[in-house]
């Protein structure tokens, strides 16, 4: 009784809240029991979060061209089902560099992540490792790297390119170490994009204090304690961590913006060099042309995320779903994957027919994680393997690997 109380105390403590255990794992709590898919975490965090930090999160750049194009595109693709088919044992499992993983999909890199959870980074890595699906850590994040990888032994690292070459090789080197097998080079930010939405709702880098975000934190206890407040307690001052090889600046000081337009001088000669340093698989993330797909494959990469950045990079930017055939006609030696927009299990099959080997989906497990902790992403990862499963099953299918064109019909024709 007693190591039982003991248990329960920690989970409260851990989140926040008083939560029940479901097969070891904590569930959510019984107030956030109405969570039937992805788009309703959105709901429950927009209350909980302070609006600057929310907007950080939902929002894209300058006029969401891009972030509604991501949405929007899934819609244009209809499903075709068959049936007779026997579908009594559906097997959602993909193998991905060697890896089998439950379902195919993943966690998306999300940067800054502890500031909308507690430790939210590491709330990321152990709720994907319970359930058996990859995640990819952001290079913007504020939780060391190699803490992290304690965490998920199976975790991937996602690298923004330091702005030299000394820079990059030492970064580089520090992955290494800490034991990742899987490098993400994310391309798609050679400058600062516009993300005019941020600037409205009072978020910027640094995280300014002011009357307006002191009113947000106010109004917003639960956050507030829950994860800032408990955050400054145990850790001290949120860092940037991942970007170099040394420990970054404070999300508060005056020099934390990131300096990304130092990488708008780079070219493929970096991504050669990291090539001939990185020793695992690579990936490169971002791209959306073919020919660059091409190019990467030829400099080495292991595999392309095809990926507007969910819409925070190029307004306008063609969504990933829309390029995907031509980009596995270009480079049918390597896995190609993508992310920007995945919601529903629909989705996935949608993207998996066209040739995606795996899918990234990133804002609900962030809006998760804020709510309700590992909890929330255990749920919101669950909630997303039952509809494939069950979506694959109405569909006709009984494993990933049988899903292709014939699956589904444009609704305006070719593109």
């Amino acid at each position: 009784m007693k190591s039982e109380n003991a248990h329960s105390t920690s989970l409260q403590h851990r989140h926040g809240t008083q939560q029940h255990q479901v097969h070891g794992r904590p569930s959510l709590p019984e107030r956030q029991g109405n969570i039937l898919c992805l788009d309703d975490f959105e709901v429950k965090a927009r209350r909980h979060l302070p609006l600057p930090f929310y907007e950080y999160v939902a929002g894209g750049a300058e006029t969401n061209q891009s972030l509604r194009a991501n949405r929007q595109i899934f819609a244009e693709i209809e499903l075709m089902p068959r049936f007779l088919v026997d579908v009594g044992q559906v097997d959602t499992s993909v193998t991905l560099f060697g890896h089998r993983y439950d379902s195919p999909f993943g966690i998306a890199p999300m940067g800054i992540a502890a500031l909308w959870a507690y430790r939210g980074d590491v709330v990321l890595a152990q709720s994907a490792a319970d359930e058996n699906i990859p995640m990819i850590l952001s290079g913007a994040s504020l939780i060391r790297l190699e803490d992290v990888r304690q965490a998920n032994k199976d975790a991937w690292f996602q690298m923004y390119l330091p702005g030299d070459e000394a820079g990059i090789k030492a970064l580089v080197g520090r992955v290494q170490a800490a034991g990742y097998e899987t490098l993400v080079i994310t391309v798609d930010c050679p400058v600062h994009s516009n993300r005019e939405n941020n600037v409205r709702a009072g978020f910027s880098t640094p995280v300014r204090p002011s009357l307006s975000l002191a009113w947000q934190g106010l109004t917003h206890p639960r956050w507030t304690v829950g994860t800032f407040l408990r955050t400054l307690v145990q850790h001290g001052m949120p860092h940037f961590e991942n970007n170099h090889v040394t420990r970054g600046v404070p999300i508060f000081s005056p020099s934390a913006e990131r300096d990304l337009s130092a990488a708008a001088h780079l070219d493929w000669s970096h991504f050669r060099m990291i090539r001939r340093l990185w020793p695992g698989n690579l990936v490169i993330k971002g791209l959306l042309d073919p020919r660059d797909a091409v190019e990467a494959v030829s400099a080495g990469a292991d595999g392309v995320i095809l990926s507007n950045h969910g819409g925070r990079q190029l307004d306008g930017a063609v969504s990933p779903l829309r390029v995907l055939q031509k980009v596995v006609e270009a480079c049918p030696t390597v896995p190609v994957m993508m992310d920007s927009g995945i919601r529903r299990g629909t989705d996935v099959l949608k993207a998996l027919a066209l040739g995606a080997k795996f899918v990234f989906v990133g804002r609900p497990f962030a809006y998760a994680s804020s709510i309700a902790g590992e909890a929330g992403v255990s749920h919101a990862v669950n909630l997303l393997k039952s509809e494939i499963s069950r979506d694959m099953a109405l569909l006709g299918v009984a494993r990933p690997s049988d899903l292709d064109d014939t699956c589904v019909v444009r609704r305006f024709g070719a593109w």
